[in-house]
């Protein structure tokens, strides 16, 4: 299980066998069942994890109920409330299961104590917060750019199969549509 994480965290910056034991020394197998909750809305968030399998979504309700999927995340995805985590506020957003999965969780802040004896690991970790950067601003422009058969077509092609694993409104809620709206789309293709 530690192999999958070491790997990719190798892949955003190489670990010294010293660092690669401290950093992996953080991390403790846990299980979510489907509907679990990782991160809570309301709540103080310090820990994220390594989702070794399963599928979970970010997500959060406006203040008519209405549920916005944010991001999904599959395996070998690193998953967390991360601005609640780095603010220290409490977190605005729900990461929850939607199949069982199986993770590797740490506490974000004794991995950032890891920083200073260790710069790949703070450099990786810098380097995996440039892609959530970078994966936010492309999700911002598509919903603005892009209309809803476009946003369909790039939902499917960043996460292929993943609609066979879900149900249709929470496909629907991360493209900002209704059901309705994507049942007519994919009747169309």
């Amino acid at each position: 299980m530690t192999t999958q994480l070491l790997n990719y965290f190798n892949s955003l910056s190489a670990l010294s066998p010293a660092a690669a034991t401290n950093l992996l020394a953080l991390f403790q197998p846990a299980k979510l069942e489907k509907g679990d909750f990782f991160a809570r809305e309301g709540r103080y968030e310090q820990h994220i994890a390594f989702l070794l399998n399963g599928v979970t979504r970010a997500y959060f309700v406006s203040r008519d109920g209405t549920e916005y999927n944010k991001i999904f995340s599959t395996q070998h995805q690193f998953i967390g409330a991360y601005t609640a985590i780095l603010t220290r506020q409490p977190s605005q957003i729900n990461i929850q299961a939607l199949t069982n999965c199986e993770l590797l969780v740490a506490n974000y802040y004794e991995i950032e104590q890891l920083f200073d004896q260790h710069q790949e690991i703070e450099r990786g970790v810098r380097k995996l917060a440039e892609s959530f950067f970078m994966q936010k601003e492309k999700r911002e422009i598509e919903l603005v750019l892009l209309d809803a058969q476009d946003r369909y077509r790039v939902f499917q092609e960043e996460y292929p199969g993943l609609e066979n694993l879900i149900p249709q409104y929470q496909v629907a809620a991360y493209l900002g549509i209704s059901p309705t709206q994507l049942s007519r789309i994919r009747a169309k293709r």
